[in-house]
């Protein structure tokens, strides 16, 4: 559902609000999370933005993965203020040690193919002008993902205003809601406008701690205010560590050290915020900003997560050719050649499927020096699917 405010003429900026709730539709389910979405319905956008005009995007209990990031990079790509308020559940990938958002088709064996990758949304994020993104989440974790959350591995990034709430697994047979983010909600439909940081405190306080991780980066002056029921037990407050890029400091072993460690998302945060920087200093397209594209896509390889890898390498691919760079030039090939390589890696159908019509566009383009190439995806669609299949 998308819903557009139009603006009065008195100013032209106009946010957007992206609104994902998500949990399994299975006994694997931890949060009503979808619950807390009509309470947002009733909002009126401009609340959720903070501007006069505004968009919302509702994604509700959506099943595919790459399905959410195209929403989520849309959003990212819209040039106004953006804030994103998820909702939903944490699970961590016992392979790779990442954490991932839980959606309806997720299951404990299926979580790396049907589930959100976390370093996925942040790596998106990362790409915005900082202070211009606001992320509020509830958010339950199950037993794994609590201790990794609770341990410091948890954030959205640099640059980014986070409030939120981060609660531990619910009682066996007991289903949690999003309490906080309809404190929220409540507050809004009243017609009050306080600052988020005194949103945070109000909603912190009336959620009650429960043994709950709340966490605050504010870019804002002050500290963030009390809760303003003094008998309300104070919430706990936890600051997400900033870590600024310098331009003066070489990143990459301290990037690679993170990958070889097994803290992938952290070595993906890092890769995308510098990035983030490369776009703003030397424009899109430019070798700086590719250099940091195909650092992504080998940290994805190296996190065993070829679906990303093959997108991002197919993204490099594509941005050198719009550049101008010769198809038969080292650097085009080798970017479709690794693409290729992690899309052959894909043992499921359906995302192998999804990836198909885009490399084998670049395959075409550029047959690479090894014949049957372009060949070689067809054959592959067809043994995955047992259908024929012509590229």
């Amino acid at each position: 559902m998308v819903i557009t405010q139009q603006d009065n003429g008195e100013q032209t900026v106009t946010g957007t609000a992206l609104l994902l709730a998500a949990a399994p539709a299975n006994k694997s389910c931890l949060i009503d999370a979808t619950s807390v979405l009509p309470a947002l319905a009733a909002v009126p956008p401009s609340a959720l933005t903070g501007t006069a005009a505004a968009t919302v995007v509702e994604l509700a209990d959506p099943v595919d993965p790459q399905t959410v990031l195209t929403r989520i990079r849309t959003a990212v790509a819209a040039p106004g203020p953006l804030a994103l308020f998820v909702t939903g559940q944490l699970h961590l990938d016992q392979r790779q040690r990442l954490l991932h958002l839980a959606l309806a088709r997720t299951t404990p064996s299926t979580l790396r193919y049907t589930s959100l990758p976390w370093h996925w949304l942040t790596g998106e994020l990362a790409l915005r002008r900082p202070d211009t993104t606001t992320v509020v989440l509830d958010l339950v974790a199950d037993g794994d993902a609590w201790e990794q959350v609770r341990g410091g591995g948890f954030g959205v990034g640099v640059g980014v205003r986070l409030f939120g709430r981060v609660s531990p697994p619910p009682p066996r047979r007991a289903t949690a809601v999003p309490g906080y983010l309809k404190t929220y909600a409540s507050i809004w439909r009243n017609g009050h406008r306080p600052p988020l940081a005194h949103l945070h405190a109000q909603a912190a306080g009336e959620a009650g701690p429960d043994g709950a991780l709340f966490l605050v980066v504010d870019g804002g002056p002050g500290p963030v205010p009390a809760a303003p029921r003094p008998p309300v037990p104070a919430a706990r407050q936890e600051e997400v560590p900033v870590v600024e890029p310098r331009p003066d400091a070489d990143p990459h072993p301290a990037i690679l050290a993170a990958a070889q460690s097994g803290r992938h998302g952290e070595a993906a945060a890092l890769a995308a915020m510098w990035e983030s920087t490369a776009l703003r200093t030397h424009g899109a397209g430019s070798p700086e900003a590719l250099h940091w594209l195909e650092v992504r896509a080998d940290l994805a390889r190296l996190a065993q997560d070829p679906g990303r890898s093959c997108e991002l390498w197919t993204a490099a691919a594509e941005a050198r050719l719009a550049r101008g760079e010769a198809v038969g030039s080292e650097d085009v090939e080798a970017a479709v050649d690794r693409a290729h390589h992690q899309w052959e890696q894909l043992g499921d159908p359906a995302q192998a499927r999804a990836l198909a019509a885009s490399l084998t566009r670049l395959r075409r383009a550029v047959p690479g020096r090894r014949p049957g190439a372009l060949e070689a995806i067809g054959r592959r669609i067809s043994a995955l699917e047992g259908v024929a299949v012509t590229p």
